[in-house]
């Protein structure tokens, strides 16, 4: 059977200055260190056998994907399923103690976590996600590809692969601004998961790294 590995790669850092949760919002793009970071992404991948680049279709995240595709002479391919995932919050500032979940009329929202009451549903973000993944690995088959996307479907995604409950504590996915979660195949099954950050050296000096703003 064929080896394919398919990278899904969050983008990278996003201008949002006044701190909202810009989810699917239009005009949401890659900060001066964001950019950087899609380079260093690429850089990465530098050695890779690389023959398919598909982003979602938010700015950020086609941003981040033009470096790798221009490197390997690659169109960057759109694919709807890769959109981040929707949320109530979208433009609203989330912040710990500010006034979105302050705010008793927004607790309603809040009533359910597992689903999750506030957004699109867990299951569905990792249906969606493992089409495009399988998607991706056939038009790669035997080689590479590269998927641009955002973090909970990303982290929503791993966790599905790997079989474990949908719902989870945000604070603790392992999904850094431009990093790389590479599903191996062997065939048509997941046979290893790799995590890496090429641009490690570009978070530390990102002051939104750590935030959950938009993903």
């Amino acid at each position: 059977m064929s080896k394919t590995v398919v990278h899904v790669l969050r983008h990278g850092e996003v201008h949002n200055p006044d701190g909202i949760l810009y989810g699917r919002l239009p005009g949401f793009r890659l900060s001066e260190l964001g950019v950087q970071m899609a380079k260093a992404a690429a850089q990465g991948l530098a050695e890779r056998e690389v023959v398919h680049v598909v982003a979602s279709p938010l700015e950020r995240a086609q941003q981040t994907a033009e470096p790798i595709a221009a490197q390997f002479g690659l169109p960057v391919g759109v694919d709807e399923r890769l959109i981040e995932s929707a949320n109530w919050f979208e433009g609203k500032k989330v912040s710990p103690g500010d006034g979105s979940f302050r705010d008793p009329r927004n607790w309603w929202v809040l009533r359910d976590p597992v689903t999750p009451s506030w957004g699109e549903a867990y299951r569905a973000i990792a249906e969606r996600m493992f089409a495009a993944l399988n998607a991706a690995r056939v038009a790669a088959e035997g080689r590479e590809a590269v998927l641009v996307s955002h973090q909970l479907p990303i982290w929503t995604l791993r966790r599905h692969v790997e079989r474990k409950r949908l719902w989870h504590d945000p604070r603790k996915r392992q999904c850094g601004l431009a990093s790389l979660t590479s599903f191996h195949f062997d065939g048509a099954k997941v046979v290893g998961i790799g995590y890496s950050e090429p641009a490690a050296h570009l978070i530390a000096m990102s002051p939104t790294a750590r935030t959950a703003k938009g993903a």
